[in-house]
């Protein structure tokens, strides 16, 4: 039996990811696909377009297996740590066979040289790191230095500064390196990147970036300018989630939400969040009191050290109150402490049978089951997924869907 991983936001479910979902199937010989996709938060540090129930219907629908939840507190954070949960839970299924992601670059063997040498990190790669960090670059940036002085001309290095400046390529070296580190047996695959690019706001053909999708939702008589570009049946939801008035959410609907929060809290309460260091803490504390959008915000604090995302994840974090101990804790303890099913097919049932004998994490499919548990660790990481539904469905356009407990009420989505 092959079953094929992916790592996904399908945010929302569009007809690049159709192409590179039949892709996937077809390279790997799979007979079914397990998706762990991020909930109503995303990596990028904002809401997702419509909730998660609703994503895991348009996965289903257009065909993927097996749906699962990423817990919160890995979904906003560095590509490192999201990519470390999400491969975390594959392996932990011990049913899945393959992983496949989408990258720029488009081939494996260099991927995997780069992630093996970051997984191991000899001393050599963390020294020139540092030297390159003291230099006022960013993080990303200073590594893709350190690797290209690291391999010493093996390869090109304009190809080494290609790949490692592209989001998705970064993305793919982390999930290559948490298979490195959990001592995976699971096969990695790629798949180049199909047209438009990540962020990309062109068109092409009957395909369009999420970026490109989500920014034309926000203009008027957005959602017919969309339908070419996402599956029908991804259509029929987003037009029932607008609708009955659960969607499209928008960062600038958080504006209140996170200001307030943020003037509740001193600089050197901000400190102790994830990606909060020299300095940044304080230079987030005076923009709160500054300014009265996110956006506003956002622009006067970044840098290229600094970057949007980053900023915007660490909003997302003060939040949900989600600190960097907290992420300590929960990597210390192994990562992800379950596996939360979020829908199915006939095809997910049957992977679902024999992952509940196979798996080495609890499985979750009711979400009031997780209080019979006597892991606390696992009550803390999944009380965190909670809050940020109920913080997320408070934020729907219509008031009336802005009902709290949503987890509690809602079952596997079943196709």
């Amino acid at each position: 039996m092959k079953v094929v991983g992916l790592i996904t936001e399908y945010n929302p479910f569009h007809n690049g990811h159709k192409y590179h979902l039949e892709h996937s199937k077809s390279i790997t010989g799979a007979d079914y696909t397990v998706c762990v996709m991020s909930g109503n938060f995303i990596q990028r540090g904002e809401p997702a377009l419509l909730n998660k129930w609703s994503r895991t219907e348009m996965a289903l629908l257009n065909g993927v297996d097996l749906v699962v939840e990423l817990p919160a507190c890995y979904v906003l954070q560095s590509a490192e740590f999201f990519a470390f949960g999400a491969v975390k839970i594959l392996d932990s299924m011990n049913i899945v066979s393959h992983i496949c992601f989408g990258s720029e670059h488009g081939e494996i063997e260099v991927l995997e040289k780069i992630a093996a040498i970051l997984a191991d990190e000899p001393p050599e790669l963390s020294l020139s790191i540092k030297s390159f960090l003291a230099g006022g670059i960013s993080f990303a940036k200073a590594r893709e230095k350190a690797v290209i002085s690291y391999l010493n001309s093996q390869y090109c290095e304009k190809t080494i500064q290609d790949i490692m400046a592209s989001p998705n390529n970064i993305l793919a070296i982390e999930y290559i390196k948490a298979l490195h580190r959990l001592n995976s047996t699971i096969q990695p695959f790629t798949i180049k990147r199909f047209k438009t690019g990540y962020h990309s706001l062109e068109r092409e053909d009957d395909i369009a970036s999420a970026t490109a999708i989500r920014n034309m939702l926000q203009q008027k008589d957005g959602v017919m300018d969309v339908k070419s570009y996402i599956p029908s049946a991804s259509y029929k939801i987003l037009c029932n989630e607008i609708s009955t008035g659960r969607g499209p959410v928008f960062m600038e609907y958080y504006n209140s939400a996170i200001l307030t929060q943020l003037r509740k809290l001193s600089s050197s309460q901000i400190k102790h969040y994830p990606d909060v260091n020299e300095g940044l803490q304080n230079r987030i504390a005076d923009a709160a009191l500054k300014f009265g959008t996110c956006e506003e915000v956002i622009e006067h604090i970044k840098t290229k050290r600094y970057t949007r995302t980053r900023i915007q994840r660490i909003l997302f974090d003060v939040l949900f109150g989600m600190t960097q101990n907290m992420l300590e804790v929960f990597q210390q303890s192994g990562g992800p402490q379950y596996i939360r099913v979020l829908g199915m097919n006939d095809n997910g049932k049957k992977l679902l049978k024999i992952m509940k004998k196979k798996a080495s994490l609890p499985i979750i499919t009711k979400a009031a089951s997780y209080k019979q548990s006597c892991n606390p660790i696992a009550k803390q990481m999944i009380a965190l997924d909670f809050l940020t539904t109920d913080l997320y469905t408070l934020h729907y356009p219509s008031a009336e869907q802005r009902k709290g407990r949503v987890d509690y009420l809602t079952s596997p989505i079943i196709i």
